[in-house]
């Protein structure tokens, strides 16, 4: 695959952030920074955001970092939200939008790298512009969206009942 002792480190950390995520989404409906599995996924992501930046394949400062940054930055909002714990229960809405959007975000790239990887020798797309990950990213922001509305309406009757 061609990947460096970084690289190697940085997908392995990703992929335990994607499997914590799904297991807090499955189990709370949301990442649930509360919960093993949430503080699993802000821990990894947060690994695998900054060592996204010593990852080049292409050479230089692109996209990928950018993404790595605006998701770290959307972690480090939603873990002061959830320790804030402020009277304004409101805040849970944006901590609940802003851990599933760096999820969703996450997956942006890992979809790009893993269709262009895998599987080995023949991997489904050649190059990130192949219709399979525009199709398959457009599937993932309409669950993204879908979601995001189960949650917001999970959180407002969570606020009702209290």
């Amino acid at each position: 695959m061609g990947l460096s002792g970084l690289g190697i480190f940085h997908t392995i950390i990703g992929i335990v952030a994607i499997v914590a995520a799904i297991i807090s989404f499955i189990r709370f409906g949301k990442i649930d920074l509360t919960h093993l599995s949430g503080k699993i996924y802000l821990y990894t992501t947060t690994v695998t955001a900054l060592t996204a930046l010593g990852i080049s394949k292409h050479g230089g400062f692109n996209a990928g970092h950018i993404f790595s940054v605006f998701i770290f930055i959307l972690v480090v909002v939603a873990f002061w939200l959830s320790v804030k714990r402020s009277a304004n229960n409101k805040a849970r809405y944006i901590e609940n939008f802003l851990l599933s959007f760096s999820f969703f975000l996450s997956l942006i790239p890992t979809v790009n790298e893993t269709f262009t990887r895998v599987p080995l020798g023949h991997p489904l797309a050649k190059k990130p512009t192949d219709p399979i990950i525009a199709q398959t990213l457009l599937v993932l922001l309409i669950a993204f969206i879908g979601g995001a509305i189960y949650q917001y309406i999970k959180q407002r009757n969570a606020l009702k009942v209290r």
